[in-house]
């Protein structure tokens, strides 16, 4: 059973809520709640914005409380959204260190971290996770097609509660692949301009030799 009155309260713990209200933002933070400003079922546009990172941050902690934090990546898609509270992924072969995968066994709650530099947006995702091994109909369905990495295992994460984050201090910065492909768009166009330029100037030439 919930024993959460509201969706936030997964991160605004009694602590939390008596620091807020010390430090002046408990009643702005309040009548948020009050609102329901945050969700647990993913949206279709949060599934969209999900399932559009080539990267994530994931945090758990192990059974002492000791936090971890691993990056994952992979081509767009690789993170999948497969229900309206489940996000599921691959867990390609790392260093094998297993740190992740033992947090999970000792405590199952765990925390998403999206972040989208060219757009300054970020998403917090709290909830749960585990890992699922030997299951090759899903392995198929979640392995990125084409691909080259060695999948180890599943990983599939709960959704509890998640948040959006204004976009104050976030750096801009873009994809080498997107970077790469507006330059070479902008010198074709440089190109297709050049040879414009050519013509004219020799239909230019030939006009003032008549």
């Amino acid at each position: 059973m919930n024993a959460h009155v509201f969706t936030s309260d997964v991160a605004f713990t009694p602590t939390v809520k008596a620091i807020q209200a010390r430090k002046g933002s408990r009643e702005a933070y309040a009548r948020a709640e009050e609102r329901g400003s945050w969700q647990a079922d993913i949206t279709p546009d949060l599934a969209a914005f999900i399932e559009a990172q080539t990267s994530v941050f994931l945090s758990t902690a192990n059974g002492e409380g000791q936090p971890y934090i691993q990056h994952r990546g992979g081509p767009a898609g690789f993170l999948k959204v497969l229900d309206e509270r489940t996000i599921g992924f691959t867990d390609f072969s790392g260093n094998r260190q297993f740190i992740t995968q033992g947090n999970l066994d000792d405590n199952p709650r765990a925390f998403l971290f999206l972040i989208d530099y060219a757009h300054r947006q970020r998403i917090k995702i709290w909830g749960s996770a585990r890992v699922v091994e030997q299951d090759a109909e899903l392995m198929a369905k979640l392995m990125p097609e084409g691909y080259k990495a060695r999948p180890e295992q599943i990983i599939l994460f709960t959704v509890s509660a998640w948040d959006s984050n204004c976009p104050q201090h976030i750096p801009q910065r873009f994809e080498a692949a997107d970077v790469a492909a507006a330059l070479a768009e902008r010198d074709k166009r440089i190109e297709r301009l050049e040879h414009e330029i050519a013509q004219l100037r020799s239909a230019s030439s030939a006009t003032l030799k008549e």
